[in-house]
């Protein structure tokens, strides 16, 4: 991904956005983002070599998403499953990045046949084994799909990890049957609370996010495809609480404090904690959270598109 030119619009002109280092593993190299002055898009500047991005990934990283995607897997995936079946009731389906198939798990039995894209070979087994999809193991660009092979196609925080991201519209777009849905979601770098903790929020994921993109600029990515936008809105789906533990982690450190972890593991709190707990989320977060999304400024981008029939 060329550090200069915009891998979105080809805009030369960028400006400094904002550096940070990898808090999720508390590590002591700051990475630069810069943004276009064209599109809005934010995207890292000299990203790590592609055979050293399993080092900044590693097993913690792998395990907290696994452990993110499959618990309550019904709540955690209720609203995705209805919008896609809102979308459509069912046909060949394709998850991009499926990681170990907690979404295909809730689609298992139904009018579908699923299939999945996943770099690691043990999710990959995973949800094979849990779904019934049939999984491809390598990058998107990779995968030996036909054209015109699927009714649906998701992807989950999958699109701002891609060093080629019009390369992956365009194999999508491709294996999209006509009138055929892609369902996505993204961080959004314009989020209120992306502006609040700035280098400490939790969506930048350095840096393992190459890309950030803000509603203006996922928009611009399918400008120019056969890819017509059904709705394009923010999620309220929030990174507050990862956001300000990144915070404490800092100023625990400072005084010589091990960090806490985000690994999905969490020991038992008390019932207290957890009375407490659930009333700030509910008193205060989740009112928040619901504000921000609705004004356009949430955590996360939801899009669905349509391929057109010609």
């Amino acid at each position: 991904m060329n550090a200069v030119i915009c891998p979105i619009c080809g805009c030369k002109q960028s400006r400094d956005f904002l550096c940070a280092p990898d808090r999720f593993h508390h590590r002591d190299t700051f990475y630069q983002l810069v943004q276009c002055t064209s599109c809005s898009l934010v995207w890292l500047r000299n990203p790590p070599k592609p055979e050293e991005m399993a080092y900044h990934y590693g097993a913690e990283y792998h395990k907290s998403i696994t452990n993110a995607g499959e618990t309550r897997i019904d709540s955690r995936w209720h609203y995705a499953r209805k919008k896609v079946l809102e979308l459509a009731q069912g046909g060949a389906l394709l998850d991009i990045g499926c990681s170990s198939g907690g979404f295909l798990r809730t689609l298992k039995g139904g009018d579908w046949k699923l299939y999945g894209v996943e770099m690691s070979p043990e999710e990959a087994r995973t949800t094979e084994a849990n779904s019934g999809a049939q999984v491809y193991v390598g990058g998107i660009l990779d995968a030996p799909f036909p054209e015109s092979s699927f009714d649906v196609i998701t992807g989950f925080h999958v699109l701002e990890h891609v060093p080629q991201p019009i390369d992956v519209v365009i194999r999508l777009q491709k294996w999209l049957k006509p009138g055929g849905i892609l369902y996505l979601h993204v961080p959004n770098i314009e989020a209120l609370e992306a502006r609040l903790f700035r280098s400490y929020w939790y969506g930048l994921e350095l840096p393992r996010h190459l890309l950030h993109f803000a509603p203006a600029s996922f928009r611009r990515l399918f400008a120019e495809t056969d890819l017509d936008e059904i709705y394009l809105q923010t999620l309220s789906r929030n990174h507050i609480e990862a956001s300000v533990t990144y915070i404490l982690d800092d100023i625990r450190q400072k005084f010589g404090l091990a960090a806490t972890t985000l690994d999905g593991v969490k020991q038992s709190p008390g019932i207290a904690w957890k009375v407490i707990r659930k009333l700030w989320r509910l008193g205060v977060i989740e009112p928040i959270s619901y504000i921000t999304a609705v004004c356009g400024r949430g955590p996360g981008i939801e899009a669905a598109y349509r391929k057109r029939v010609s």
